[in-house]
């Protein structure tokens, strides 16, 4: 009985040192009626070829009306992470837009990739205080010769005219090349 009675007073003390200890812990993620951006549908296609265009598309809502900027970020399986690259969205987009960011995969620094090469793509929304939507992640696959080929998207983003958004300027570096650049004698 005695060891109780000392059990639930320690309990609560240590539940308010963790959680004071730890701001992490007890910090909620903003929700729809904090009036930060929130993506309501993401599609793009999974694998293609490199060179091509690669669509994805994004709608997303803001109550506030404050949305002002799309993130792009890029993880390359034996490369890393490439900087940010951001959209900036029109007057009009700021409360609600749906569309298509395009981002032409090919580039001078690559000249090729490798079958099977592998990135990530983390695309998010920013409002004008800087709050951030949950990112979407979009894995894709560059393949000589892709199963999958979409031409057209799944619904909300097969009714009518879809704007683009923008274009993603990032350039893919073929990780195999970037070292044969420095030291030709490493790839033979």
């Amino acid at each position: 009985m005695k060891a109780k009675k000392i059990f639930w007073p320690l309990s609560i003390i240590l539940a308010f040192v963790l959680f004071s200890a730890y701001p992490g812990l007890t910090s909620v993620e903003p929700s729809r009626e904090a009036g930060g951006p929130v993506i309501t549908h993401a599609f793009a296609v999974d694998r293609g070829y490199y060179g091509d265009t690669w669509k994805i598309y994004v709608e997303a809502e803001d109550p506030g009306g404050q949305m002002l900027r799309i993130a792009s970020v890029v993880d390359q399986v034996g490369y890393g992470y490439y900087p940010t690259d951001w959209i900036y969205l029109k007057p009009q987009d700021e409360k609600h837009f749906k569309g298509y960011l395009q981002w032409n995969t090919y580039s001078n620094k690559a000249r090729y990739l490798p079958e099977w090469t592998q990135i990530s793509l983390k695309v998010s929304v920013f409002d004008k205080n800087g709050n951030e939507s949950k990112e979407v992640v979009f894995p894709f696959t560059f393949e000589v010769t892709p199963k999958q080929y979409v031409d057209k998207p799944p619904a909300p983003f097969n009714q009518g005219d879809v704007p683009r958004l923008g274009y993603i300027a990032i350039d893919l570096v073929n990780p195999l090349r970037e070292h044969e650049d420095r030291d030709p004698g490493m790839m033979r």
